[in-house]
């Protein structure tokens, strides 16, 4: 078995949302959303290059790499740390774009704007967990004010449109 657990691996599968923290080379972060983060295998999440230059650039450079994932709804995820690799070609690469074309559900024009994969060797992970479960909220009553704030939110968006 390896670094990402089962919980882990389901998080990841649902969400597909993840936060990259890389470095710039002036030593500045450089967050990025990356909508296509999958769990590869038992040791490596990787994510599709679709306009990700600066993200990909610093990796050339530096391939230390923070992903986070987080399930928004009841404010719980995991930080993944480790190194990444930058793949344009190869067996691997090859393998990693059939399972985007065919597992992972990418829709077709996204698929078509990949410009490479990033595959990124877990090297340690961290539960994220939201302050509001340390006075004993349960999940379920986290979610619920969470899907409340949603609907509100998403009504009153359409209330503006119309």
């Amino acid at each position: 078995m390896g670094i990402l657990t089962a919980e882990m691996r389901r998080v990841v599968g649902e969400q597909r949302l993840g936060f990259a923290a890389t470095v710039c080379p002036d030593g500045t972060p450089n967050l990025s959303p990356k909508g296509t983060t999958r769990v590869w295998d038992d040791d490596h999440l990787v994510f599709a290059n679709i306009c990700s230059p600066g993200t990909v650039a610093n990796l050339r450079a530096n391939p230390a790499i923070e992903i986070n994932v987080v399930d928004a709804a009841v404010r719980k995820g995991y930080r993944f740390k480790g190194t990444a690799t930058v793949l344009t070609a190869g067996p691997l690469y090859e393998r990693i774009m059939e399972a985007y074309r065919t597992e992972y559900g990418l829709e077709p024009e996204l698929y078509r704007r990949i410009d490479g994969v990033v595959l990124i060797t877990v090297e340690r992970t961290v539960p994220l967990i939201s302050p509001a479960y340390d006075a004993g909220a349960t999940e379920d009553e986290v979610g619920g004010l969470w899907l409340q704030y949603w609907e509100t939110l998403w009504a009153e968006r359409a209330h503006r449109r119309a």
